[in-house]
């Protein structure tokens, strides 16, 4: 694996169980893209529910890649309650899907370019259909679905000439956690895109293949309830036997203000 080159600061982060979450928003995480496509800056974008940073915690690779993103998001309302915790109020839910829909809008507006990279054979064009149907002035210049076994050094090549070729001011990775996130530090350095974001499950939400809680569940904290009723095979260890151990790290290690450098 290569060394990270991605420079951050942790003003407005909060560790929570040494994880260093930004205390943000989804109207300040769409401001800060904005900032960095036009001052043609260059970072990876970890979007972290409870799942994500559990094995980032686990992980001390995985645990840099966090911690030196140019953000590390809260997508989940166990993060952003913790970062309430630390004292910080104005920590919102940046959830991956949220945030694709609001990027996909501002990008027709602005005129931000797209890379879909990820999903089931199909999904990154039907997913590129549907938000072109949503928004007719919104560029897609590429989509790509990897084939499951890992990908020869010829055809990672390709892949990544194929992103640079494109243009693309952002790569969207649906590769699911910690898959995405391992990939995005190795290719950061590869990579012309301003920003390489994974989004996880974000992709079959949009194009119909999940479904997604209802609205008060999202915002009480209990999505994740609605997913285990509809993939409990899939899901059953990480929620069932995740949250316990989520919640007795958090009363054993309570969250706080980042202090000094990474």
């Amino acid at each position: 694996m290569t060394d990270m080159q991605v420079e951050t600061t942790t003003a407005d982060r909060v560790d929570v169980l040494g994880i260093h979450v930004s205390v943000t928003d989804l109207d300040s995480t769409v401001e800060t893209f904005a900032r960095w496509i036009d001052r043609g800056e260059r970072h990876l974008v970890c979007v972290s529910d409870m799942n994500s940073l559990l094995h980032a915690r686990a992980d001390e690779y995985l645990t840099k890649v966090f911690n030196t993103s140019g953000l590390t998001v809260p997508d989940g309302m166990p993060l952003v309650w913790a970062g309430k915790r630390a004292g910080f109020d104005r920590m919102g839910r940046v959830a991956g899907p949220d945030l694709l829909e609001r990027v996909m809008a501002e990008a027709a507006e602005r005129g931000w370019t797209q890379y879909f990279y990820g999903g089931a054979d199909g999904v990154a064009e039907e997913l590129r259909d549907t938000f072109q149907d949503r928004h007719p002035a919104l560029k897609v210049d590429g989509v790509h679905c990897p084939p499951y076994r890992p990908l020869t050094e010829a055809e990672d090549a390709a892949v990544v000439a194929e992103m640079n070729a494109s243009k693309a001011d952002i790569i969207w990775i649906g590769l699911g956690a910690p898959k995405q996130e391992r990939w995005m530090a190795e290719h950061r350095d590869k990579l012309d895109a301003a920003i390489l974001i994974g989004v996880g499950a974000a992709f079959d939400f949009h194009t119909g293949r999940l479904d997604r809680a209802p609205l008060w569940m999202q915002r009480s904290g209990l999505e994740w309830s609605y997913r285990l009723y509809k993939e409990p095979k899939r899901l059953w260890r990480r929620y069932v036997l995740g949250i316990p151990r989520f919640l007795l790290a958090i009363l054993r290690n309570p969250p706080r203000p980042v202090q000094g450098p990474v």
